[in-house]
């Protein structure tokens, strides 16, 4: 009844006052025409000088084929330049940008365009594409430049108003509003991370790398994708929290990367069946199913069938979530984690650790003519793991890259784990090559944790 007097006084064009029930005045609500009067001009002005627009030039080779070539005559080569547009945000005086990886993926010239219509020469400091970022830097000048300050993505709540701001299909400068929808929505394949902010304000091709903002200002998340059949918004888009920005700008400016600690366990997700065997009152955490031995967990006391429910007061629900709270952690950094064990609730200090490379990784490319032919394999290691996106390690060999067109990529791809051969178990490199030699009749795979045998005839 309330929202339909204060309906009624707008579309009317009633210039007096609607009497408002006592409880509606103490919640603040509005009741003249005037305090109806609200804009984002003022934050618009503040945030977007910091926003640019980006263009880049990739200069392709390509094979020209003659319509009719004589035998032993080559092939003509060309070169086919190719233009794409994305957008940025300052995020330091000296011309530092944070946008996403696929905006400048092999870029051969980048230029940015300020709100001011000024262009500069950009260079590309560092990417990542496991979490789809980049840091660019303004060159030939000394200018200081507006830029936006990080706010931490876990002070955002669900139905908080944003701002996107971007270069969408080449319109300089378009800003767009909504709410957040979701704080913690993982979307598989997106990046490594999975885990964004996800909000209704229209965010279309362009808008990539650009500026999604807060009320008071301050940069909450890096526009990287949209949920779309049909390329345009239909008011699902993803934004890489701020939190993942900020560890990027910290690493890449000392030339290195997002390193996830390693917590030295396997998890396994928490189902419905398991949550009520643990005493769990709904299905959410990660059980452990290993400690590993000299490992963080082991250093900390966890145990197997321990119930990871929380890090540093964060909740965990799932893998994605895991992954993202590791991402915004430094190695070395002691941080107490919340677990279940024996239906109690108990909270444990466990020391991060960078994930080792052991075994070995031993990269080998297999050849010949047998079913892998054309697979590069590496021992599995919490390293390996990492630099993959998986969510936990396990002993073994590992898929890391099949040659285009190559006979194996007919039975695996990268990310599999060859489990056995002929059904005897192999657990390295040397195994598989060993098995290899003596000819493959069958193999087992793992992928996104299902086994499947393949058999070859």
């Amino acid at each position: 009844m309330i929202r339909r007097a204060i309906l009624a006084t707008v579309l009317m064009g009633c210039g007096a006052a609607v009497a408002l029930p006592p409880a509606a005045q103490a919640q603040g609500l509005p009741n003249s025409r005037t305090e109806l009067a609200y804009s984002y001009a003022p934050l618009v002005k503040k945030v977007s000088p910091a926003v640019v627009n980006i263009y880049t030039t990739t200069t392709a080779r390509v094979q020209r084929r003659l319509p009719f070539p004589f035998p032993g005559m080559p092939q003509q080569g060309g070169e086919r330049v190719q233009n794409s547009l994305g957008s940025g945000v300052l995020v330091r005086p000296d011309g530092l940008i944070v946008t996403n990886a696929h905006v400048v993926k092999g870029a051969d010239e980048i230029r940015v365009v300020l709100a001011d219509r000024r262009e500069f020469e950009a260079k590309l400091i560092t990417q990542d594409e496991r979490y789809d970022l980049a840091l660019l830097r303004i060159e030939g000048t000394d200018e200081k430049f507006p830029f936006l300050e990080l706010r931490d993505s876990d002070s955002i709540e669900v139905g908080d108003v944003v701002l996107a701001i971007g270069n969408p299909f080449g319109l300089n400068q378009t800003v767009t509003s909504g709410i957040v929808s979701a704080v913690a929505r993982s979307a598989g394949g997106i990046n490594d991370s999975n885990f964004f902010l996800q909000t209704d304000a229209a965010i279309n091709p362009g808008n990539s790398g650009g500026a999604l903002v807060a009320l008071d200002g301050r940069l909450i998340g890096i526009n990287t994708a949209i949920y779309s059949q049909t390329g345009g918004s239909v008011g699902i888009g993803f934004a890489t929290p701020s939190n993942i920005v900020e560890r990027m700008v910290a690493t890449g400016t000392q030339g290195g990367r997002i390193i996830r600690p390693w917590l030295g366990v396997s998890m396994q997700r928490v189902t419905p069946d398991l949550a009520a065997g643990f005493g769990l009152s709904r299905p959410a955490g990660l059980v452990v199913k290993e400690v590993f031995a000299n490992g963080p967990g082991a250093s900390a006391g966890l145990r197997r069938n321990d119930v990871i429910i929380g890090i540093r007061e964060q909740a965990i629900d799932d893998e994605a979530a895991l992954r993202f709270r590791l991402s915004t952690l430094n190695v070395d950094t002691t941080v107490p984690v919340k677990i279940m064990r024996g239906g109690k609730e108990q909270v444990v200090q466990l020391k991060l650790a960078a994930p080792p490379e052991d075994p070995p990784r031993d990269l080998s490319q297999l050849d010949g003519r047998q079913p892998l032919s054309g697979a590069s394999v590496v021992n599995m290691s919490p390293a390996v793991a990492e630099e993959m996106g998986l969510a936990e390690w396990r002993p073994g060999i590992v898929i890391v890259d099949v040659k285009p067109g190559a006979y194996a990529g007919r039975f695996v791809r990268p990310g599999d784990m060859i489990l056995a051969v002929n059904g005897q178990d192999v657990k390295t490199v040397a195994d598989l090559k060993k098995r290899v030699a003596s000819g493959i009749n069958s193999i087992s795979v793992g992928r996104d944790g299902v086994i499947f045998p393949v058999q070859f005839r």
